[in-house]
């Protein structure tokens, strides 16, 4: 075999070599990234899943709720239940299902005639208020409101109506009928006396 028959030989397998070694390459860097797509994809529907999951879990709420009270939780979660979240429609129904049953309750176990006497009611009223003020507080809803002071004026309507409030009631009518005379009767004696000293004064000199 002549030296330029071996060399042709040796470059056609060099060649042939080289043209396989590319192909595997290419083929491996195609096979590679097809290979790293859907792992990507994969983890970013992954990582979604596990936002959803985390947002919207049985352990978790979609939306921020507080712990002032050891209640916190179970108002949030029944808040979501019913209203899928912290409104004031969820708000009225908690005031009415926690605090306002509890107090008509209290109120029920005592006489009408005892309702008008703060002593008796002074814990059963505190507790309403601490009662609207923490379930407000769990769902981040601003206390006082509206619904708060709604419920407060409700809640007198119906049970401290009749309870006189000496402080701002009218005195009796004869008590006003003096206060309001003596000043005007007043008023003519003082104008005589006035009168009188000055002719006196008049008549001297």
């Amino acid at each position: 075999m002549t030296d330029t028959s071996f060399s042709l030989m040796f470059y056609g397998c060099f060649v042939t070599l080289l043209i396989w070694a590319g192909c595997t390459t290419v083929d491996g860097l195609v096979d590679e990234q097809l290979a790293v797509q859907p792992t990507e994809m994969m983890g970013y529907h992954s990582i979604e899943m596990i936002n959803a999951n985390t947002t919207y879990g049985e352990d978790t709420l979609p939306f921020a709720c507080g712990n002032k009270s050891h209640l916190c939780k179970d108002i949030c979660d029944l808040c979501h239940v019913m209203s899928g979240g912290p409104t004031m429609d969820c708000l009225s129904g908690l005031f009415s299902m926690l605090c306002l049953k509890q107090f008509e309750s209290s109120m029920a176990s005592l006489n009408s005639t005892e309702w008008c006497v703060w002593g008796n009611v002074r814990s059963v009223y505190s507790n309403l208020s601490r009662c609207t003020e923490d379930t407000s507080d769990c769902l981040f809803i601003p206390w006082p409101n509206p619904l708060v002071e709604e419920t407060f004026v409700d809640i007198h309507s119906r049970f401290f109506k009749d309870c006189p409030t000496e402080e701002l009631s009218d005195p009796p009518p004869v008590i006003v009928f003096a206060l309001v005379i003596t000043p005007i009767c007043l008023i003519p004696v003082m104008v005589s006396l006035v009168v009188l000293k000055t002719k006196n004064g008049d008549g001297s000199s």
